[in-house]
């Protein structure tokens, strides 16, 4: 048995049982980021005629995600010689970045197995509200939720324990009763659930969990894998 496993199963069985809440991460957990960010980036280089090469700088460049959108927009302007403003260039890009992401079907049907059996299932993620939420919408994820906390409306952001209060909130639960958190980040979504006293599946994306640093309840591959491990500690 894998580590990471047995460790898992051991705090499992010896963990009292926990309320049937289900916070999950947005960006490469529930949806593939890469992959909507590598069809955005595809599309708007044939747009400005920048060629296969700037594809991959767009990529590099956004490092996954964590660059704030202003800087990464100045830089794309600079990068490309590009008339529009960074603005403008920001303003376009969530218009059309939700509709390059997608969630498959056999995950929405994981989520509507794991309602069926009692659970509550929210969203909690850090991001632009109006862009999260176009992504909920254009993956279909939003009708299998309970409720979701997007940090730019909340004010606070993941790994803060408040984000992971206001997201059991707005399912209509309490942390107090514990639950469990998904996520591909180490620091936002496993310290930050492990910190809020939840237990934890970390989407590893074929990265290695750091020696250092208390290990997940479960580490998987996808969220696919995920979900079907929830599904299987579940009682029908």
């Amino acid at each position: 048995m894998h580590p990471l496993r047995e460790q898992a199963t051991k705090r499992l069985l010896s963990r009292p049982s926990q309320q049937r809440l289900l916070l999950l991460d947005l960006d490469n957990t529930i949806v593939d980021r890469g992959a909507g960010l590598l069809r955005w980036a595809e599309e708007f280089a044939r747009e400005y005629g920048l060629g296969a090469d700037a594809v991959e700088w767009l990529i590099r460049a956004d490092e996954d995600g964590l660059k704030p959108r202003d800087h990464y927009f100045a830089e794309v302007r600079h990068r490309f010689a590009l008339l529009a403003t960074p603005g403008d260039l920001h303003h376009a890009y969530q218009a059309r970045y939700p509709r390059h992401m997608h969630c498959p079907q056999p995950v929405l049907d994981q989520l509507a197995r794991l309602r069926d059996r009692g659970w509550t299932i929210g969203v909690i993620t850090n991001g632009l509200t109006a862009t999260q939420e176009a992504v909920l919408e254009h993956t279909g994820v939003i009708a299998y939720l309970d409720g979701w906390s997007i940090s730019e409306a909340e004010g606070v952001r993941k790994p803060d324990t408040a984000h992971f209060e206001r997201a059991a909130s707005r399912c209509g639960r309490s942390l107090n009763d514990g639950g469990w958190a998904i996520g591909d980040s180490i620091d936002a979504d496993i310290r930050g659930g492990q910190n809020a006293g939840l237990s934890t599946i970390w989407i590893s994306r074929q990265r290695t969990w750091p020696i250092s640093l208390p290990p997940p309840d479960h580490a998987v591959g996808d969220i696919a894998e995920a979900l079907q491990f929830m599904l299987g500690h579940t009682e029908s």
